[in-house]
């Protein structure tokens, strides 16, 4: 089904039950509902048609919720950006997409014109802050008739194109349908067994896949979606989570290690479990997560923007393999293979490859690019998506991610993995985070570079070095140390290692 009949049931089903809490404003299913319906109007009464783009540029607030369905609804083609993008990179998305309209914040909008400059000039709507010339103010957007909204469409037209971060490249746009997000969002609700009665707290920005799906996945199963606009003073957060009464808590591990260093730790005694999805958590940290929430269940899963959901780890399995992200998703498939595509034997390493209903369209306007990952599956219709990362699956079946292909560094001829350094990092006392990187060496050719951020300022890099020499090899302990404030990331969590290398803190 299309995603807005997400909202439509769940408002039709429960009008008067609370859909979002984005402090100070609380939505019921009926009034997003409706002001959703009234943007939809309005967007298609400016001239938005079926297929447009229309760009989203907010921080979590509830606006963003309403702009969300409200696109959906008007038949178009929803591209959510990251609000933290600076000029060029937000004019190189608006030049690839070309959109017909921008719902953004007062204070975005003179960067959305100024990027936006080479482009079609779009329909611009401004929420919050002083009123912007040319621009239509979100509030007298949801003030038009209710009337009825335009038709949205068929179920497999397209419904997104979600920019990657652009680590490894220019941004390239992801392009999914809305058969692609109801196969994936019925999925995710499906084994996390998501209800009405959930109450979920999502920091993760609205831009990104995994803060996306907190808020489809919550509209479709009628729960309640707590949105906060990040996770910069984590015991207000928790402390609101607790009064709210939250059972839902996806995190990265920038969030885990935050609670983790928390001296005064906030209960959430109705919290009913934990996810982790943008980047793989340390066994470390999920053992201490598990020791701070007693009888939560801990999710590990694996996804990227062009699947979505790929792997979930059952938490009855945490306690026997940590360090896995389980196995396909009901309904998929996904495997290890070797170079020419061939499913590889148990503790192989090779490149996963994923296969289903959730699998992107393509790459927006980049036919070299999508012919590049993605091969015909076992079903008419169907694809394949090659990942571009390393895994290894145990005896049992149960995947291993390994590293990116391009993380991968050669010490004295012998490959290593930055994950199994870091795992190592991760169990030192004192060490919040820390990620593993190559450095050229004229003898060695390379050698192992570690970044770490810690808690005990007395903690030095020959106390570092010296526990990771006694848990590891020797081609796999770190050289040198360097210390910083915190590692260069992406807004989903994940550790920018190129950033990392380029720039060295005085």
């Amino acid at each position: 089904m299309r995603i807005e009949t997400f909202l439509r049931q769940s408002a039709a089903a429960n009008p008067e039950q609370l859909a979002l809490i984005a402090d100070p404003r609380r939505l019921t299913y009926r009034e997003l509902d409706e002001h959703s319906d009234r943007l939809a109007t309005f967007l298609a009464a400016g001239g938005v048609r079926q297929g447009d783009r229309v760009v989203m540029f907010m921080d979590n607030v509830w606006e963003a919720a309403i702009s969300i369905f409200g696109v959906f609804k008007a038949g178009a083609v929803l591209c959510p950006v990251n609000p933290a993008l600076k000029q060029q990179e937000l004019r190189f998305i608006l030049n690839n997409c070309q959109p017909k309209a921008i719902l953004t914040m007062a204070k975005y909008a003179r960067l959305c014109v100024e990027a936006g400059a080479d482009a079609v000039p779009p329909l611009l709507v401004t929420a919050r802050g002083t009123p912007v010339p040319n621009a239509h103010p979100f509030e007298d957007c949801l003030s038009s008739a209710v009337g009825s909204p335009p038709e949205g469409g068929t179920e497999d037209a397209l419904a997104l194109i979600l920019h990657t971060s652009g680590s490894t490249g220019e941004p390239k746009g992801v392009m999914m349908a809305h058969t692609n997000v109801d196969f994936a969002s019925g999925a995710i609700a499906g084994y996390l067994e998501n209800s009405a009665s959930d109450v979920v707290l999502c920091v993760l920005p609205l831009s990104f896949t995994y803060g996306l799906y907190q808020l489809l996945v919550a509209m479709r199963v009628g729960a309640t979606l707590v949105l906060e606009k990040s996770f910069a003073f984590p015991h207000t957060v928790l402390e609101r989570a607790r009064a709210e009464g939250v059972t839902g808590l996806p995190l990265v591990p920038t969030m885990a290690a935050m609670i983790l260093s928390m001296s005064e730790p906030v209960p959430l005694p109705m919290l009913r479990y934990i996810t982790s999805a943008a980047a793989s958590l340390p066994p470390a940290h999920i053992a201490a997560l598990l020791k701070r929430f007693p009888g939560v269940q801990l999710y590990s899963m694996y996804g990227l923007t062009e699947c979505a959901r790929a792997t979930y780890l059952p938490p009855e399995e945490l306690a026997h393999r940590p360090t896995s992200v389980g196995k396909a998703i009901t309904g998929t498939e996904a495997f290890v293979a070797d170079e020419s595509g061939r499913p590889v034997a148990p503790g192989t390493i090779g490149e996963l490859v994923v296969g289903g209903a959730h699998v992107m369209c393509g790459y927006w306007q980049d036919e070299k690019a999508t012919a590049a990952v993605l091969r015909p599956g076992r079903r008419p219709g169907e694809r394949r998506l090659l990942t571009g990362d390393l895994f290894r699956t145990d005896a049992d079946g149960f995947l291993h991610f390994v590293a990116r292909k391009d993380d991968i560094i050669k010490i004295r001829g012998e490959k290593v993995a930055p994950r199994r350094v870091e795992e190592a990092l991760h169990t030192c006392p004192g060490i919040v985070e820390a990620m593993v990187l190559g450095r050229p060496d004229p003898l060695l050719g390379s050698v192992l570079h570690a970044v770490a951020v810690r808690s005990d300022p007395a903690l030095t890099e020959r106390d570092v070095i010296g526990h990771c020499a006694r848990l590891l090899a020797d081609v796999m302990v770190p050289k040198t140390i360097e210390f910083r404030e915190k590692l260069p990331k992406t807004a989903s969590g994940k550790v920018l290692r190129r950033r990392a290398a380029e720039s060295r803190e005085e």
